[in-house]
């Protein structure tokens, strides 16, 4: 028998009252026949006009846009970026929030979900609850933190112009000047510039250097074009057959800059976007670690070395330290930036696959900082066998978190202490850095 046709509801409007924040930078409110609406550009308690921008009868539940504010929440602001609203650039979710209210949004998202996956109340995290600004980022409604040190721009086909994605499309919104992009971004002039033949053009400002580097990846026989930029940059391309990123000119590498060491990050490799996040997290996690001379320690999903090269300085000559990280690219630069410690190995692969296979059976500190993904049972338990004093838990994803924490706790550790940090202002993202220790204590 065939199926009925799905009958779309994008483009129907609804009065709602609007509910609590929902982790992904929305709102929950319902209709009056009961439907859940998934609801942007809104704040709790608001209401609003809210039209359906995905969805048809049969799905569980509709996305949608506030259209119309009928009664705004006195936490609500006149968005900063003339580029924000319903159907317009989707890389920020609450230019239209005060920033205080921002992060208290995020606060909630976080509590929320540390209450769903992993049973646990801010309390038994031991979390006060807040979100803390980055350095220098508390600033007044209205103004927006400049923050943002890789920005990748979307190119339209037709006219050439850079700009950003629309929110769950490949739509480009072209965008003359994005505000929360660093000055080292804004100086480059790329969105000035019109790349014809280009997919995408990739910016990286590097934090305590001057270095600056582009990364284009051209359509499927396009020719690259001369890069002429307001700025000193080297420029990168994507291999249309490869997927790698090739030098076209200038260094294939940016120096990045923290815990008083200089870090190699090549082709496009990653680096937090936030200026002051590198100190911030290296900060928060080594006052949860305390790592002490000759300790063994365990850096995972590291990256270019930016934590195993915090810890080496701390745990000594006597001491160890074992990166893992599955980037080729990021392993080169990590063994490059930490070549100093005779101490300090870094072996490539994913975790999961390496770990089991170093035949490591106990060790001091662990430091993960896994995908979005989250690290998942199976590397939680394996870590939890090891017997570490400490474990420093850092994450760019709430829900990951909350459903990794409820495994450390299966496997007999518990959260001593949470931290929450606002290092993408005006996004729904935030970092959490997260340290554990067994819940009884080991030798």
């Amino acid at each position: 028998m065939q199926a009925e046709p799905k009958n779309s509801l994008v483009g129907q409007e609804y009065e709602v009252e609007v509910g609590p924040v929902a982790h992904g930078g929305h709102c929950i409110a319902r209709t009056a026949e009961g439907r859940v609406l998934f609801v942007r550009h809104t704040l709790p308690g608001e209401k609003v006009v809210a039209r359906v921008t995905e969805g048809d009868e049969s799905s569980r539940f509709l996305r949608a846009d506030a259209v119309t504010v009928l009664e705004p929440s006195k936490d609500r602001v006149t968005a900063p970026c003339p580029y924000s609203g319903p159907g317009r650039c989707g890389g920020c979710d609450w230019q239209h929030a005060k920033p205080g209210a921002q992060r208290r949004l995020k606060g909630e998202v976080i509590a929320e979900q540390l209450k769903r996956l992993a049973g646990l109340t801010p309390e038994e995290a031991g979390w006060d609850g807040t979100v803390m600004p980055a350095e220098g980022d508390k600033l007044p409604a209205g103004e927006v933190p400049q923050w943002r040190t890789r920005v990748q721009y979307a190119v339209d086909a037709e006219s050439g112009r850079a700009g950003l994605r629309r929110h769950r499309s490949h739509e480009v919104e072209p965008v003359d000047h994005c505000m929360i992009a660093a000055a080292g971004i804004s100086e480059l002039g790329i969105e000035q510039r019109v790349w014809a033949g280009m997919e995408s053009v990739e910016a990286i400002a590097a934090t305590g250097s001057q270095d600056r580097q582009v990364i284009l990846t051209p359509r499927p026989g396009a020719r690259l074009p001369i890069v002429e930029l307001d700025q000193p940059v080297s420029v990168m391309r994507v291999g249309e057959k490869d997927g790698g990123v090739h030098r076209v000119h200038g260094r294939p590498f940016v120096r990045e800059r923290a815990d008083g060491r200089t870090y190699r990050v090549g082709s496009g490799g990653f680096w937090q976007v936030h200026p002051k996040a590198a100190d911030t997290l290296v900060t928060a996690v080594m006052q949860g670690l305390l790592p002490r001379k000759g300790e063994t320690a365990l850096d995972l999903y590291c990256g270019v070395g930016l934590f195993a090269g915090a810890i080496a300085d701390r745990v000594g000559d006597e001491g160890a330290v074992l990166g893992i990280e599955s980037s080729k690219r990021a392993v080169e630069d990590a063994r490059h930036n930490l070549a100093a410690f005779d101490r300090v190995r870094i072996e490539q692969g994913k975790v999961e696959s390496i770990l089991p296979r170093t035949g490591i059976t106990e060790v001091d500190v662990i430091v993960l900082d896994p995908p979005r993904a989250g690290a998942g049972k199976a590397t939680v338990r394996h870590l939890a066998g090891l017997g570490a004093r400490r474990i420093a838990y850092v994450a760019c994803d709430p829900a990951a978190l909350a459903r990794d924490l409820g495994y450390f706790r299966e496997s007999g550790y518990r959260v001593r202490m949470l931290r929450a940090f606002d290092l993408f202002p005006m996004t729904h993202h935030v970092e959490c850095v997260a340290i554990l220790e067994p819940l009884s204590k080991r030798r």
